[in-house]
């Protein structure tokens, strides 16, 4: 495995899911981590189950909240950084066929949430980020791809992936490598509300909707944030020096691009 300790690593939504389980991957490498989410909570229990393995700092911080950002990273200091995962983000359903009153704030909140809040902070923080660093940028498969019913959710992955490759040209001169992953269907909570309303919207069982899934895929079983560690394990690492401005699928063949 990648011998990760000595080095600094900063995930935002740490305190579930994929970050959760990302949290865990590079504390089992020996990192010392910064975890971030806005629930403070859960937040403490996943630094209190990773006391045995490293250490960790935590900080509750909401990501659209740009004045809350600059007095996180006023009070962080000149801590340096060698990876920094934006994880965070939200996923639910914007049918075209709304037209409600709150409509276009929901399609706006999603694309702020999920793209505008890894710019604040990589934004923010890109003095800390060291030669030889990098940053790995949460996307999707469904940023490779359109989804009925989902179209703010799918358009601010089509997004990240942009913004990975406009900042993979921007910070290369500093020797700072950015690259984004794009997960197929992980087995969270969040992916799990997306497939009730795929099967509500279909007239499918969620057991018939998630098995149309799987077809899709060279192999047939849900991810779990566990099989994603690897991916970002290595993106992380010196030995993908030469990777930058990619976008990364891990969908159990999904997408094959």
């Amino acid at each position: 495995m990648i011998d990760y300790r000595g080095k600094q690593i900063l995930i935002t939504g740490a305190a579930s899911g994929i970050g959760r389980g990302l949290a865990r991957a590079f504390a089992e490498q020996g990192a010392t981590l910064e975890l971030l989410d806005r629930n403070a909570e859960a937040l403490i229990k996943v630094a209190d189950e990773l006391a045995a393995l490293t250490a960790s700092r935590i900080a509750t911080l909401d990501l659209g909240d740009s004045a809350a950002i600059a007095a996180y990273v006023a009070e962080r200091g000149t801590r340096p950084l060698d990876v920094l995962i934006n994880n965070a983000g939200v996923e639910y359903a914007t049918p075209l066929i709304d037209t409600g009153a709150e409509a276009d704030a929901h399609w706006q909140a999603l694309l702020d949430n999920n793209v505008a809040s890894m710019l604040r902070l990589t934004r923010a923080l890109q003095g800390q980020l060291r030669a030889g660093s990098c940053v790995i940028n949460q996307a999707s498969i469904w940023g490779l791809k359109g989804v009925p019913g989902f179209s703010a959710y799918v358009a601010s992955k089509h997004a990240v992936i942009g913004l990975t490759r406009s900042l993979a040209w921007e910070l290369g001169p500093r020797r700072i490598r950015v690259n984004a992953v794009c997960p197929g269907w992980v087995g969270t909570e969040a992916a799990m509300r997306s497939l009730r309303v795929m099967a509500e919207a279909s007239g499918r069982s969620e057991d018939e909707e998630l098995a149309l899934i799987l077809a899709a895929q060279a192999v047939p079983e849900l991810l779990t944030p566990a099989d994603l560690a690897g991916t970002f394990l290595f993106l992380g690492s010196a030995l993908a020096g030469p990777v930058t401005g990619q976008a990364i699928s891990v969908s159990h063949g999904e997408v094959m691009q």
